[in-house]
Protein backbone atom coordinates (compact mmCIF):
# COMPACT_ATOMS: atom_id res chain seq x y z
CA UNK A 1 0.00 0.00 0.00
CA UNK A 2 1.48 3.45 -0.96
CA UNK A 3 2.71 5.51 2.05
CA UNK A 4 0.28 8.66 2.43
CA UNK A 5 2.55 12.06 2.85
CA UNK A 6 1.28 14.74 5.07
CA UNK A 7 0.66 18.68 3.64
CA UNK A 8 3.12 20.11 5.78
CA UNK A 9 6.30 18.47 4.32
CA UNK A 10 7.44 19.46 1.56
CA UNK A 11 8.99 17.04 -1.82
CA UNK A 12 11.94 19.23 -1.42
CA UNK A 13 11.70 18.37 2.48
CA UNK A 14 10.81 14.53 2.17
CA UNK A 15 13.78 13.68 -0.96
CA UNK A 16 16.62 15.33 0.95
CA UNK A 17 16.06 12.58 4.34
CA UNK A 18 15.72 9.96 1.63
CA UNK A 19 18.74 11.02 -0.29
CA UNK A 20 20.53 11.03 2.79
CA UNK A 21 19.86 7.38 3.96
CA UNK A 22 20.68 6.60 0.32
CA UNK A 23 23.32 4.53 1.34
CA UNK A 24 20.79 2.01 3.39
CA UNK A 25 18.88 1.33 0.32
CA UNK A 26 19.25 -0.67 -2.40
CA UNK A 27 18.24 0.46 -6.10
CA UNK A 28 15.84 -0.29 -7.84
CA UNK A 29 17.67 -3.43 -9.26
CA UNK A 30 14.88 -4.93 -6.99
CA UNK A 31 16.63 -7.69 -4.62
CA UNK A 32 14.63 -10.68 -3.55
CA UNK A 33 12.90 -13.24 -5.36
CA UNK A 34 9.09 -14.00 -6.22
CA UNK A 35 8.28 -17.54 -6.89
CA UNK A 36 6.50 -18.00 -10.33
CA UNK A 37 3.88 -20.62 -9.20
CA UNK A 38 1.04 -20.59 -7.70
CA UNK A 39 2.24 -21.71 -4.04
CA UNK A 40 2.87 -17.80 -3.20
CA UNK A 41 -1.20 -16.97 -3.68
CA UNK A 42 -3.00 -17.26 -0.79
CA UNK A 43 -6.19 -19.99 -1.17
CA UNK A 44 -8.95 -17.92 -3.39
CA UNK A 45 -6.60 -14.84 -2.94
CA UNK A 46 -8.70 -12.91 -6.11
CA UNK A 47 -7.85 -11.03 -8.75
CA UNK A 48 -8.48 -9.02 -12.04
CA UNK A 49 -6.51 -8.19 -15.11
CA UNK A 50 -8.35 -5.51 -17.22
CA UNK A 51 -7.30 -5.38 -20.46
CA UNK A 52 -7.63 -1.92 -21.84
CA UNK A 53 -8.14 -0.97 -25.48
CA UNK A 54 -7.88 2.42 -25.62
CA UNK A 55 -8.96 4.14 -28.95
CA UNK A 56 -12.38 1.98 -29.04
CA UNK A 57 -11.77 -1.33 -31.32
CA UNK A 58 -13.82 -2.72 -33.72
CA UNK A 59 -15.77 -5.36 -31.54
CA UNK A 60 -18.01 -6.88 -34.84
CA UNK A 61 -14.63 -7.62 -36.83
CA UNK A 62 -13.40 -9.52 -33.22
CA UNK A 63 -15.97 -11.37 -31.29
CA UNK A 64 -19.55 -10.47 -33.30
CA UNK A 65 -18.61 -10.90 -36.59
CA UNK A 66 -21.48 -10.64 -39.26
CA UNK A 67 -20.44 -12.67 -42.53
CA UNK A 68 -23.27 -12.13 -45.38
CA UNK A 69 -24.04 -8.54 -44.32
CA UNK A 70 -23.00 -5.44 -46.18
CA UNK A 71 -21.60 -4.05 -42.80
CA UNK A 72 -19.85 -7.33 -42.44
CA UNK A 73 -16.33 -6.26 -43.39
CA UNK A 74 -13.08 -8.12 -44.91
CA UNK A 75 -13.01 -11.03 -41.87
CA UNK A 76 -14.86 -15.02 -41.69
CA UNK A 77 -15.33 -16.00 -38.34
CA UNK A 78 -14.40 -19.39 -37.03
CA UNK A 79 -15.41 -21.78 -34.74
CA UNK A 80 -13.72 -22.20 -30.92
CA UNK A 81 -13.11 -24.30 -28.13
CA UNK A 82 -16.43 -22.92 -26.57
CA UNK A 83 -20.02 -22.04 -27.95
CA UNK A 84 -19.12 -19.37 -30.26
CA UNK A 85 -17.17 -17.86 -32.98
CA UNK A 86 -14.78 -15.34 -33.54
CA UNK A 87 -12.53 -13.84 -36.12
CA UNK A 88 -10.36 -15.56 -37.72
CA UNK A 89 -7.35 -13.17 -36.83
CA UNK A 90 -7.61 -14.95 -33.60
CA UNK A 91 -6.85 -18.52 -33.59
CA UNK A 92 -5.30 -18.86 -31.01
CA UNK A 93 -7.49 -17.30 -28.79
CA UNK A 94 -10.21 -19.40 -30.22
CA UNK A 95 -8.32 -22.12 -28.81
CA UNK A 96 -9.30 -21.01 -25.23
CA UNK A 97 -12.51 -19.39 -25.82
CA UNK A 98 -14.39 -22.58 -23.61
CA UNK A 99 -12.78 -20.15 -20.60
CA UNK A 100 -13.96 -16.70 -22.18
CA UNK A 101 -17.16 -15.64 -23.00
CA UNK A 102 -18.39 -12.60 -25.22
CA UNK A 103 -21.15 -10.10 -24.14
CA UNK A 104 -22.67 -8.68 -27.34
CA UNK A 105 -24.63 -6.31 -26.56
CA UNK A 106 -23.47 -3.65 -24.75
CA UNK A 107 -25.31 -0.49 -25.05
CA UNK A 108 -23.34 2.81 -23.14
CA UNK A 109 -24.42 5.71 -25.56
CA UNK A 110 -21.06 7.79 -24.63
CA UNK A 111 -19.23 7.67 -27.55
CA UNK A 112 -15.99 10.18 -26.54
CA UNK A 113 -13.06 8.97 -25.70
CA UNK A 114 -12.54 10.68 -22.52
CA UNK A 115 -16.34 10.57 -21.26
CA UNK A 116 -16.58 6.89 -22.51
CA UNK A 117 -13.40 5.77 -20.74
CA UNK A 118 -14.31 7.20 -17.59
CA UNK A 119 -18.44 5.00 -17.81
CA UNK A 120 -16.69 2.21 -18.86
CA UNK A 121 -14.00 2.30 -15.88
CA UNK A 122 -15.94 4.06 -13.02
CA UNK A 123 -19.85 2.84 -13.98
CA UNK A 124 -20.87 6.48 -13.55
CA UNK A 125 -21.14 9.44 -16.38
CA UNK A 126 -19.25 11.78 -15.79
CA UNK A 127 -20.55 15.00 -13.44
CA UNK A 128 -19.04 17.50 -12.37
CA UNK A 129 -20.18 17.69 -8.69
CA UNK A 130 -18.17 14.26 -8.06
CA UNK A 131 -15.43 12.46 -9.37
CA UNK A 132 -16.35 8.53 -9.47
CA UNK A 133 -13.64 6.15 -8.85
CA UNK A 134 -12.50 3.41 -11.37
CA UNK A 135 -13.07 0.16 -10.46
CA UNK A 136 -9.34 -0.46 -10.15
CA UNK A 137 -9.34 1.78 -7.04
CA UNK A 138 -12.58 0.08 -5.85
CA UNK A 139 -10.97 -3.14 -5.90
CA UNK A 140 -7.85 -2.07 -4.01
CA UNK A 141 -10.01 -0.26 -1.04
CA UNK A 142 -11.81 -3.90 -0.80
CA UNK A 143 -9.22 -6.15 -1.63
CA UNK A 144 -5.76 -4.85 -1.64
CA UNK A 145 -6.46 -2.90 2.28
CA UNK A 146 -7.24 -6.53 3.48
CA UNK A 147 -4.27 -7.74 2.11
CA UNK A 148 -1.49 -7.24 4.96
CA UNK A 149 0.91 -9.10 3.41
CA UNK A 150 0.77 -7.20 0.39
CA UNK A 151 3.63 -4.59 0.27
CA UNK A 152 3.48 -2.82 -3.03
CA UNK A 153 0.28 -0.70 -4.65
CA UNK A 154 -3.25 -2.54 -4.59
CA UNK A 155 -3.67 -0.95 -8.14
CA UNK A 156 -0.89 -1.56 -10.84
CA UNK A 157 -1.33 0.11 -14.47
CA UNK A 158 1.11 -1.33 -16.97
CA UNK A 159 1.74 0.98 -20.22
CA UNK A 160 -0.86 3.69 -19.34
CA UNK A 161 -2.25 6.22 -16.75
CA UNK A 162 -5.41 5.02 -14.67
CA UNK A 163 -8.06 7.59 -14.03
CA UNK A 164 -8.36 9.78 -10.31
CA UNK A 165 -9.17 7.69 -7.61
CA UNK A 166 -11.75 9.96 -6.14
CA UNK A 167 -13.59 9.74 -3.59
CA UNK A 168 -11.32 6.70 -2.99
CA UNK A 169 -8.40 9.07 -2.14
CA UNK A 170 -4.89 8.56 -3.52
CA UNK A 171 -4.03 5.52 -1.04
CA UNK A 172 -6.23 3.38 -3.74
CA UNK A 173 -4.35 5.78 -7.31
CA UNK A 174 -2.94 3.65 -10.17
CA UNK A 175 0.60 2.90 -9.36
CA UNK A 176 1.90 3.40 -13.05
CA UNK A 177 4.97 1.12 -14.72
CA UNK A 178 6.24 0.38 -18.56
CA UNK A 179 6.20 -3.27 -19.29
CA UNK A 180 9.68 -2.80 -19.26
CA UNK A 181 9.07 -2.34 -15.22
CA UNK A 182 9.88 1.36 -15.56
CA UNK A 183 8.17 3.91 -13.24
CA UNK A 184 6.07 6.45 -15.55
CA UNK A 185 6.39 9.53 -14.53
CA UNK A 186 5.62 12.05 -17.49
CA UNK A 187 6.68 15.10 -15.88
CA UNK A 188 9.93 13.66 -14.50
CA UNK A 189 13.56 14.22 -16.64
CA UNK A 190 14.88 11.35 -18.21
CA UNK A 191 17.43 9.85 -15.31
CA UNK A 192 20.32 7.63 -15.15
CA UNK A 193 21.03 3.99 -14.14
CA UNK A 194 22.79 5.74 -10.92
CA UNK A 195 20.36 4.26 -7.75
CA UNK A 196 19.77 7.63 -5.91
CA UNK A 197 18.51 9.11 -9.17
CA UNK A 198 15.78 6.74 -9.83
CA UNK A 199 14.75 6.68 -5.68
CA UNK A 200 14.08 10.22 -6.47
CA UNK A 201 12.25 9.77 -9.24
CA UNK A 202 10.16 6.89 -7.65
CA UNK A 203 9.16 9.25 -4.59
CA UNK A 204 8.91 12.31 -6.61
CA UNK A 205 6.42 10.75 -8.72
CA UNK A 206 4.60 9.20 -5.60
CA UNK A 207 4.49 12.22 -3.56
CA UNK A 208 3.39 14.50 -6.12
CA UNK A 209 0.22 12.68 -6.79
CA UNK A 210 -0.26 12.91 -3.27
CA UNK A 211 0.30 17.13 -2.97
CA UNK A 212 -2.26 16.81 -6.08
CA UNK A 213 -5.35 15.26 -4.12
CA UNK A 214 -6.37 16.96 -1.22
CA UNK A 215 -7.65 13.36 -0.30
CA UNK A 216 -7.03 10.39 2.11
CA UNK A 217 -5.28 9.63 5.38
CA UNK A 218 -2.37 12.08 6.02
CA UNK A 219 0.00 10.53 8.64
CA UNK A 220 1.32 13.54 10.28
CA UNK A 221 4.65 11.52 11.24
CA UNK A 222 7.70 12.33 9.35
CA UNK A 223 9.41 8.75 10.69
CA UNK A 224 5.25 7.29 9.53
CA UNK A 225 6.52 8.26 5.88
CA UNK A 226 10.38 7.83 5.73
CA UNK A 227 9.59 4.06 7.02
CA UNK A 228 6.95 3.70 4.79
CA UNK A 229 9.74 4.82 1.86
CA UNK A 230 11.99 2.31 3.28
CA UNK A 231 10.00 -0.70 3.43
CA UNK A 232 8.41 -0.23 0.13
CA UNK A 233 12.02 0.23 -1.44
CA UNK A 234 13.57 -2.63 0.15
CA UNK A 235 10.44 -4.64 -0.72
CA UNK A 236 11.17 -8.31 -2.63
CA UNK A 237 7.73 -8.09 -3.85
CA UNK A 238 9.00 -5.00 -6.12
CA UNK A 239 10.56 -8.18 -8.03
CA UNK A 240 7.46 -9.25 -9.74
CA UNK A 241 8.30 -5.88 -12.17
CA UNK A 242 11.08 -7.65 -13.88
CA UNK A 243 9.76 -9.43 -16.05
CA UNK A 244 13.41 -9.99 -17.81
CA UNK A 245 13.73 -12.81 -15.14
CA UNK A 246 11.04 -15.38 -16.66
CA UNK A 247 12.33 -17.87 -18.83
CA UNK A 248 13.13 -16.53 -22.79
CA UNK A 249 10.50 -19.30 -23.98
CA UNK A 250 7.75 -17.74 -21.63
CA UNK A 251 8.26 -14.08 -22.59
CA UNK A 252 8.12 -15.54 -26.08
CA UNK A 253 5.38 -17.32 -25.78
CA UNK A 254 3.62 -14.08 -24.69
CA UNK A 255 4.83 -12.04 -27.76
CA UNK A 256 7.61 -10.05 -27.76
CA UNK A 257 5.61 -6.56 -27.03
CA UNK A 258 4.59 -4.42 -24.80
CA UNK A 259 1.25 -6.01 -24.58
CA UNK A 260 2.70 -8.99 -24.15
CA UNK A 261 5.30 -8.38 -21.71
CA UNK A 262 2.67 -6.35 -19.85
CA UNK A 263 0.48 -9.32 -19.59
CA UNK A 264 3.43 -11.37 -18.30
CA UNK A 265 4.01 -8.82 -15.96
CA UNK A 266 0.21 -8.93 -14.57
CA UNK A 267 0.18 -12.75 -13.94
CA UNK A 268 3.84 -11.99 -11.61
CA UNK A 269 1.39 -9.11 -9.75
CA UNK A 270 -1.24 -12.16 -9.25
CA UNK A 271 1.19 -14.21 -7.57
CA UNK A 272 2.70 -11.20 -5.59
CA UNK A 273 -0.86 -10.52 -4.69
CA UNK A 274 -2.18 -7.82 -6.34
CA UNK A 275 -5.75 -7.69 -6.63
CA UNK A 276 -6.17 -5.20 -9.78
CA UNK A 277 -3.87 -4.65 -12.82
CA UNK A 278 -4.49 -2.86 -15.94
CA UNK A 279 -2.74 -3.44 -18.67
CA UNK A 280 -3.07 -1.57 -21.60
CA UNK A 281 -3.16 -1.67 -25.77
CA UNK A 282 -3.70 1.36 -27.73
CA UNK A 283 -3.94 1.56 -31.36
CA UNK A 284 -7.95 1.39 -31.76
CA UNK A 285 -9.13 4.66 -33.09
CA UNK A 286 -9.42 2.84 -36.58
CA UNK A 287 -11.32 5.47 -38.68
CA UNK A 288 -9.38 4.81 -41.86
CA UNK A 289 -8.08 1.38 -43.00
CA UNK A 290 -9.28 -0.67 -40.15
CA UNK A 291 -8.50 -4.37 -41.95
CA UNK A 292 -5.39 -3.54 -42.55
CA UNK A 293 -4.57 -2.49 -39.29
CA UNK A 294 -6.34 -5.31 -37.37
CA UNK A 295 -4.60 -7.93 -39.81
CA UNK A 296 -1.31 -6.33 -39.52
CA UNK A 297 -0.90 -4.79 -36.29
CA UNK A 298 -3.69 -4.83 -33.91
CA UNK A 299 -4.85 -9.26 -34.15
CA UNK A 300 -1.42 -10.87 -33.90
CA UNK A 301 -0.37 -8.91 -30.65
CA UNK A 302 -3.94 -9.05 -28.92
CA UNK A 303 -4.02 -13.14 -30.00
CA UNK A 304 -0.93 -14.61 -28.73
CA UNK A 305 -1.35 -12.30 -25.36
CA UNK A 306 -4.57 -13.30 -24.33
CA UNK A 307 -4.50 -16.59 -24.95
CA UNK A 308 -0.63 -16.78 -23.31
CA UNK A 309 -2.28 -15.61 -20.14
CA UNK A 310 -5.16 -17.40 -20.15
CA UNK A 311 -3.37 -20.50 -20.76
CA UNK A 312 -0.27 -19.91 -18.35
CA UNK A 313 -2.73 -18.92 -15.48
CA UNK A 314 -5.02 -22.16 -16.20
CA UNK A 315 -1.79 -24.40 -15.94
CA UNK A 316 -0.28 -22.29 -12.78
CA UNK A 317 -4.28 -23.10 -10.59
CA UNK A 318 -4.45 -19.38 -10.92
CA UNK A 319 -7.49 -18.48 -13.76
CA UNK A 320 -10.17 -20.00 -11.06
CA UNK A 321 -9.39 -16.70 -9.09
CA UNK A 322 -8.29 -14.05 -11.11
CA UNK A 323 -11.26 -12.69 -13.81
CA UNK A 324 -10.03 -11.57 -17.47
CA UNK A 325 -11.62 -8.32 -18.78
CA UNK A 326 -11.33 -6.93 -22.23
CA UNK A 327 -12.85 -3.47 -23.08
CA UNK A 328 -12.18 -0.45 -24.68
CA UNK A 329 -14.57 2.96 -24.29
CA UNK A 330 -16.86 1.95 -26.58
CA UNK A 331 -16.87 -0.01 -30.49
CA UNK A 332 -16.95 1.00 -33.72
CA UNK A 333 -20.01 1.81 -36.46
CA UNK A 334 -21.15 -1.28 -38.08
CA UNK A 335 -21.17 0.70 -40.95
CA UNK A 336 -17.85 0.86 -42.98
CA UNK A 337 -16.89 4.42 -43.97
CA UNK A 338 -15.39 6.07 -47.49
CA UNK A 339 -12.07 5.53 -45.68
CA UNK A 340 -12.41 1.25 -44.90
CA UNK A 341 -12.70 2.16 -41.17
CA UNK A 342 -15.04 2.56 -38.52
CA UNK A 343 -16.21 5.39 -36.57
CA UNK A 344 -17.03 5.87 -32.75
CA UNK A 345 -19.99 3.65 -31.94
CA UNK A 346 -21.05 3.00 -28.68
CA UNK A 347 -24.81 1.67 -29.62
CA UNK A 348 -24.07 -2.06 -29.68
CA UNK A 349 -20.93 -3.69 -28.73
CA UNK A 350 -18.60 -6.19 -27.38
CA UNK A 351 -17.05 -6.97 -23.85
CA UNK A 352 -14.70 -9.78 -23.31
CA UNK A 353 -15.14 -11.82 -19.97
CA UNK A 354 -13.85 -14.96 -18.43
CA UNK A 355 -11.41 -16.88 -15.63
CA UNK A 356 -12.84 -16.22 -11.53
CA UNK A 357 -15.08 -18.33 -11.92
CA UNK A 358 -17.54 -17.27 -14.41
CA UNK A 359 -18.92 -19.54 -17.08
CA UNK A 360 -16.73 -19.49 -20.28
CA UNK A 361 -17.17 -20.40 -23.71
CA UNK A 362 -20.59 -18.27 -24.51
CA UNK A 363 -21.84 -15.44 -26.30
CA UNK A 364 -24.15 -13.31 -24.58
CA UNK A 365 -26.61 -10.98 -26.24
CA UNK A 366 -27.29 -10.31 -29.53
CA UNK A 367 -26.49 -7.60 -32.07
CA UNK A 368 -28.69 -8.51 -35.09
CA UNK A 369 -27.49 -9.74 -38.43
CA UNK A 370 -25.86 -6.27 -38.96
CA UNK A 371 -24.93 -5.47 -35.91
CA UNK A 372 -26.41 -2.16 -35.85
CA UNK A 373 -29.20 -2.90 -33.30
CA UNK A 374 -29.77 -5.16 -30.11
CA UNK A 375 -31.94 -8.02 -30.02
CA UNK A 376 -33.40 -8.56 -26.33
CA UNK A 377 -31.48 -7.34 -23.04
CA UNK A 378 -28.89 -5.03 -23.01
CA UNK A 379 -25.77 -4.39 -20.68
CA UNK A 380 -24.06 -1.10 -19.12
CA UNK A 381 -21.03 -0.64 -17.73
CA UNK A 382 -22.06 -1.59 -14.18
CA UNK A 383 -23.79 -4.59 -15.32
CA UNK A 384 -20.09 -6.16 -16.26
CA UNK A 385 -18.17 -4.65 -12.73
CA UNK A 386 -21.21 -6.07 -10.96
CA UNK A 387 -20.31 -9.52 -12.08
CA UNK A 388 -16.69 -8.71 -11.31
CA UNK A 389 -18.05 -7.95 -8.09
CA UNK A 390 -19.69 -11.35 -8.05
CA UNK A 391 -16.62 -13.30 -9.29
CA UNK A 392 -14.07 -11.35 -6.45
CA UNK A 393 -16.88 -11.68 -3.51
CA UNK A 394 -17.43 -8.24 -3.42
CA UNK A 395 -21.10 -8.07 -2.22
CA UNK A 396 -23.09 -5.96 -4.85
CA UNK A 397 -25.04 -4.44 -2.30
CA UNK A 398 -22.14 -2.70 -1.03
CA UNK A 399 -22.69 1.24 -0.63
CA UNK A 400 -19.47 3.92 -0.40
CA UNK A 401 -19.51 7.56 0.80
CA UNK A 402 -18.13 10.23 -1.96
CA UNK A 403 -16.16 12.87 -0.06
CA UNK A 404 -19.42 15.19 0.47
CA UNK A 405 -21.09 12.39 2.00
CA UNK A 406 -23.11 11.34 -0.98
CA UNK A 407 -23.66 7.02 -1.47
CA UNK A 408 -22.34 5.78 -3.60
CA UNK A 409 -23.56 2.32 -4.80
CA UNK A 410 -20.99 -0.78 -6.17
CA UNK A 411 -20.97 -0.62 -10.06
CA UNK A 412 -23.70 2.18 -9.74
CA UNK A 413 -26.40 -0.77 -8.79
CA UNK A 414 -25.50 -2.80 -11.77
CA UNK A 415 -26.79 -6.22 -11.94
CA UNK A 416 -24.09 -9.86 -12.76
CA UNK A 417 -24.85 -11.53 -15.69
CA UNK A 418 -27.11 -13.84 -15.03
CA UNK A 419 -25.71 -16.34 -18.39
CA UNK A 420 -22.02 -16.01 -16.09
CA UNK A 421 -22.15 -16.70 -13.10
CA UNK A 422 -25.11 -19.41 -13.26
Amino acid sequence: MLPQFSQPQSRRHFLQHLAAGASILPTLEFIGHVEANAATVKKNQKSVVLMWMGGGPPTIDIWDLKPGSKNGGEFRPVSTKGDLQISEHMPKTAMVMNELSVVRSMSTREADHTRGRYYMQTTFVPNPTVTHAPFGSVVSYELGAKRKELEIPAYICIDGGGLSPGYMGMRHASFSVTSGGQIRNADAPDVSDEPLQQRLKFWGSVEENFEKSGRGDLPTSHHDVYRSAVNLMTSKQMKAFKVTEEKPEVVQAYGANNFGRGLLMARRLIETGVPFIEVNLGGWDLHNGVFNALKNTQLPVLDQGISALTSDLKQRGLLENTVLVWMGEFGRTPRINQDVGRDHWAKSWSVMIGGGGLKGGQAVGDTGPDGDDLVGKSYLPGDIWATVAHALGIPIQTVHTSSRGRPMHLANGGTPIAELIG
